[in-house]
């Protein structure tokens, strides 16, 4: 149970880190956080297991960083998403 607990703060923070620097903090909720930051959790990793051929686990900087680097790169894809809709 403490572990769920655990991820679901630890994609919180990814998530609200990820919209800061992507600037769509107001646009995302707390709820909006968590989802982004598990979802880049899992984009990152991907990402990093493509590029380097390792793994990331635990609950670290390294790890952090990777759910972040996802966590922007699934809110980057939105963004362009929401783009074309706009012009629609």
């Amino acid at each position: 149970m403490i572990d769920i607990i655990l991820w679901i703060a630890f994609g919180a923070l990814a998530g609200w880190i990820a919209s800061m620097i992507m600037g769509n903090n107001e646009e995302q909720g707390a709820i909006g956080n968590i989802v982004v930051g598990i979802a880049g959790a899992f984009i990152g990793g991907f990402v990093v297991r493509m590029l380097t051929g390792n793994d990331v686990s635990g609950f670290n900087l390294m790890s952090l960083l990777v759910a972040v680097l996802g966590a922007i790169i699934l809110i980057a894809i939105v963004k362009l998403f929401q783009r074309k809709d706009d012009r629609i």
